[in-house]
């Protein structure tokens, strides 16, 4: 259970620094939402994968 819960948040992460750039491409978000959105997407990312990733191996 928690495995399942370290890899959705680490995948929300993920998708938190990649998803706001295409946004601010397509013009649907602005330029400093875009880098708190990518700031808290990285934050989640490191701070989950490391121990989702190592229980995965």
């Amino acid at each position: 259970m928690k495995r399942i819960i370290l890899g959705i948040l680490a995948v929300s992460g993920l998708a938190l620094t990649l998803i706001p750039s295409m946004l601010v491409f397509a013009g649907a978000i602005s330029t400093p939402t875009n880098k708190a959105m990518m700031a808290a997407g990285t934050l989640l990312w490191f701070a989950t994968a490391p121990f989702w990733i190592r229980r995965a191996g």
